[in-house]
């Protein structure tokens, strides 16, 4: 007789190509066997996977593989790298240049 049991995980991820910051779900199964073997199977949209790991997730956004991952729950604790849904709105004010200008220029010869 074999036990099972799934839960859900989100494993946060960023790229060291774009610096983008992203979460993905999967669903671990664990099983025992009657020999009281343990293994896992990860799941990613229904479908077996390899376990989350550096090098072996790919960016959404660049497509770079160098992409690493943080501890659980570390997004939870630090929301600002979550980045927003909807981008920010932009200013209208236009944009002026903080070094004076003179009000004329000298030719040089």
């Amino acid at each position: 007789m074999t036990s099972l049991e799934e839960e859900r995980r989100n494993v946060p991820f960023e790229c060291r190509g774009c610096w983008h910051v992203w979460e993905e779900e999967y669903l671990v199964r664990h099983f025992s066997d009657r020999h009281g073997n343990e293994c896992l199977i990860w799941l990613c949209g229904g479908l077996p996977v390899l376990p989350p790991s550096p090098g072996a997730v790919i960016c959404p956004r660049c497509g770079s593989q160098q992409a690493t991952t943080f501890p659980d729950g570390y997004l939870a604790r630090h929301p600002e790298l979550i980045p927003p849904a909807h981008p920010p709105v932009p200013d209208d004010a236009p944009l002026r240049s903080p070094v004076k200008y003179p009000l004329f220029y000298e030719r040089v010869t």
